[in-house]
């Protein structure tokens, strides 16, 4: 057994700046649409592309950058991605179009693909012990909780004081802190025999990516129409194209067979489920307490500290459960505890609800923080150290398509309770045109007409936003709760079978 030195812990801490500086870019920019909206005036497929762009780009280098660190060195990669992470930050921040924002932003999305699969591939070299690599990999996604919470707060400090900008330039000293320690901390690893380069596999690994995000995140806002149905097939069949090109290849990308084995199945469905939770919850929850509860940011990210304070504590708790209940059992957990924080968020209502959003989101993300540490940890425990960026690259494709099927699902589902409710609010139809197509656009619409019409669309909107919450939100506890219950009938058989 071998154990981790002190220099190996502190390898960790830097290994966890590129994972705080995501976390915080992800939660950061929500909040500085208004600012840069008035700044640079963006028209609103612009303004799509600017949140969007940098999601679809990161999800489809993942898969070849994970594979890529593998060949030249993780490190190395690591220390470039951080550079160009920093000059494409600099760049959006003194950006002056919309166009020249949204190349920044898919500069960053490749930076970004460097960083993650880069940073858990390392981890799983570093500690070679599992019980202390599932320790370090639960260290590791606090920053994850960490960053979540220090954006919110961050951001509105930022944006009360500067410009929108300085968003993107916080990035900067972080990512240079990390290129000066990194290198005295961090050992280079790569596999010794890498075999050469799925070309093709690549191709279709990130047209698979691009088109099925782009078709995901489009649902919502599209009604699912012909272009989103032909970026799905075009995913689809780059998807089993990718499948089909690794089965005969002889150094593939990804090893496709892991997929047989059950327990790797679980733990990349329990990280998928983690993040769809996660993101679809935020979704709804930074929503509810801005524009139902009218709170501003600094003090909505505030209010989400509590939340935040208790993933942590579960990530970090999660180890230890593993160890004396068995991975699976924490991830069927996890789902099940997740539920219940989803059915306590039905209980929201349009006044004084902050203490039950909080316990409700508190809850949430206790469980899925749980489940997905140690999800994790199982894929990447289940591919050997020279392969660990592709299992890396795997654990981090599930998080993207968790994240954008949450955000995608639950939102769609909240738009098609939230829009015919809105068709009966006494306004304009030009003022419910717009009042349709989201809370915060039915605020803005409100704004200059007459105090009692205002008064009817921001009150309408509220209620059908409410009510919206209540049914998406439900649906949610309802699917992971039959979720909690597949799992748990096959916790035993797989927790006591070693090679499944």
């Amino acid at each position: 057994m071998v154990r981790a030195s002190p220099r190996r812990w502190w390898a960790l801490t830097v290994l966890m700046l590129p994972v705080l500086l995501i976390s915080v870019d992800a939660t950061v920019l929500g909040f500085a649409v208004p600012a840069l909206s008035e700044a640079i005036e963006p028209s609103s497929a612009q303004l799509l592309w600017i949140v969007d762009v940098y999601s679809f780009v990161l999800a489809g280098l993942l898969v070849t950058m994970g594979v890529l660190g593998d060949r030249i060195g993780r490190r190395r990669l690591l220390l470039a991605g951080a550079i160009g992470f920093s000059a494409a930050s600099l760049l959006a921040a003194w950006s002056t179009s919309a166009a020249m924002l949204i190349e920044a932003r898919a500069l960053l999305g490749v930076a970004g693909a460097t960083l993650m699969p880069s940073t858990l591939s390392l981890i799983r070299n570093i500690f070679t012990d599992d019980t202390e690599r599932l320790r370090a990999i639960a260290i590791w996604a606090t920053a994850f909780a960490v960053g979540g919470t220090v954006g919110p707060i961050l951001g509105g400090a930022l944006l009360a004081h500067f410009w929108w900008g300085s968003i993107f330039v916080v990035n900067v000293p972080v990512t240079l802190a990390f290129v000066v320690l990194a290198p005295r901390l961090i050992a280079e690893s790569r596999d010794p025999n890498p075999g050469s380069f799925d070309l093709v596999g690549a191709v279709l690994s990130m047209l698979a990516m691009f088109a099925t995000i782009y078709a995901v995140k489009s649902f919502a806002a599209r009604n699912a129409d012909a272009t989103v149905w032909v970026c799905l097939a075009i995913g689809v069949a780059a998807g089993i194209g990718f499948v089909r090109c690794q089965r005969r290849s002889t150094y593939p990308m990804i090893d496709v067979g892991l997929f047989r084995l059950p327990k790797f199945r679980m733990a990349v469905s329990g990280n998928l489920l983690a993040c769809f939770g996660l993101a679809g919850s935020m979704f709804i929850i930074t929503q509810y307490l801005q524009l139902v509860l009218g709170m501003s940011a600094l003090a909505a990210g505030v209010a989400l500290v509590p939340a935040s304070v208790v993933a942590v504590a579960a990530m970090l708790a999660s180890p230890a459960a593993a160890r004396r209940f068995g991975p699976f059992t924490v991830i069927t957990f996890g789902l099940g505890v997740s539920a219940i924080g989803f059915a306590l968020l039905t209980q929201l209502g349009l006044y004084g609800s902050l203490v039950t959003a909080v316990v409700g989101i508190s809850v949430l993300n206790g469980g899925l923080s749980a489940a997905m540490t140690v999800a994790v940890d199982g894929i990447i425990a289940a591919v050997p150290p020279e392969r660990a960026g592709s299992g890396a690259a795997v654990s981090e494709t599930a998080n993207e398509l968790g994240i954008a099927l949450g955000t995608a699902v639950l939102g769609s589902i909240m738009m098609a309770v939230y829009r015919p409710r809105i068709d009966a609010i006494p306004a304009p139809a030009s003022t419910l045109d717009a009042a349709r197509e989201s809370l915060g656009a039915a605020m803005i619409a409100s704004k200059g007409l007459p105090d009692h019409v205002a008064r009817a669309v921001t009150d309408g909107a509220q209620a059908a936003f409410v009510d919206g919450t209540h049914i998406t939100v439900g649906i949610a506890a309802v699917a992971l709760g039959i979720a909690t219950a597949w799992a748990s009938t096959h916790i035993r058989d797989r927790e006591s079978d070693p090679g499944t």
